[in-house]
């Protein structure tokens, strides 16, 4: 029960991970020299370490079913769960890096009024969701350090307000700021609303813009 308890809401931060590594790698007009802003290390770095943080906390989790290992097991769990939130701080801090440059653009939905909308409706539900998954894990530390017995372990509506209801509402982000149409293709367009020099290509076509329009179309 603990391990159903503790591990599926980390799913929700590994789509996290995953929509800023997406939005990095789309913005064809960025270009990072950052390391820790490069497609491929968002990717797999927040994802091995989301992974690595679930491997603990299992682990604690498994062991906290015997009663000799439940104390060594509470502890990995605690490190895991800490181990998250230090991840979860830096990745909340690229993430506002991201939604702050405007060279970071997202494909506009059906339902965007334009770029700059979609890209602050995608940005609101990563970090909203985010900072509920934060929330929840703070929880989730200061219930395993009460221990087995402990008001907070004790108390059946912290855990409905800070475990089920935090997660109802990172789900109901989702719903309603839904961000599935915004990682088709990113279009010219989107980049040129920025005024920035670019070039795009397509399949038989190189777009290249100014900040003054468009400047020609050459085909391939």
């Amino acid at each position: 029960m603990t391990l159903f308890l503790l591990l599926p809401p980390n799913a929700l931060a590994l789509v996290n991970y995953k929509t800023i590594g997406k939005i990095i790698e789309d913005s064809v007009q960025a270009r990072p020299t950052k390391f820790w802003l490069r497609p491929r290390f968002v990717n797999w770095f927040y994802f091995a370490s989301d992974i690595f943080s679930i491997a603990m906390q299992g682990a604690g989790g498994g062991m906290m079913t015997t009663a000799k290992g439940r104390e060594p097991g509470k502890k990995i769990v605690l490190v895991g769960l800490t181990v998250q939130l230090f991840f979860f701080a830096c990745y909340l801090l690229t993430t506002v890096y991201v939604w702050r440059k405007p060279e970071y653009v997202v494909n506009q939905g059906p339902r965007d009024k334009n770029p700059a909308a979609a890209k602050r409706k995608v940005m609101v539900a990563i970090v909203l969701t985010t900072i509920i998954i934060y929330l929840r894990s703070i929880y989730r530390i200061a219930e395993f350090a009460d221990g087995y017995g402990g008001k907070i372990y004790s108390s059946e509506w912290a855990f409905y307000v800070f475990d089920t209801l935090l997660i109802f509402i990172a789900f109901l982000v989702y719903i309603v700021l839904f961000i599935g149409p915004n990682f088709s293709k990113v279009r010219a367009s989107q980049h040129k609303i920025y005024g920035y020099p670019q070039k795009m290509e397509s399949d038989d076509t190189t777009v290249h813009y100014s900040s003054s329009g468009l400047v020609h179309n050459q085909k391939q």
